[in-house]
């Protein structure tokens, strides 16, 4: 079992659950369609893999917001 971290936003009239520790994310329409989304979209991508592969250990999540032109 690997356990991961994720975000999860409202992006217009979805749910969009974002993992944090590979470029894998999902949507839904409500919070938890959104990670069950995730969960089945995570566990395909982890289908080939063996369960010793190296995922980056997240330490810190900062939360901004950039201006840009």
């Amino acid at each position: 079992m690997r356990n991961i971290h994720y975000t999860l936003y409202r992006e217009d009239s979805d749910y969009v659950a974002q993992c944090l520790d590979c470029d894998v994310s999902s949507f839904g329409s409500t919070e938890s369609e959104a990670l069950a989304n995730l969960k089945e979209a995570l566990e395909l991508y982890f289908e080939d893999l063996p369960e010793s592969a190296a995922i980056p250990k997240i330490s810190e999540v900062t939360v901004g917001e950039l201006a840009i032109a």
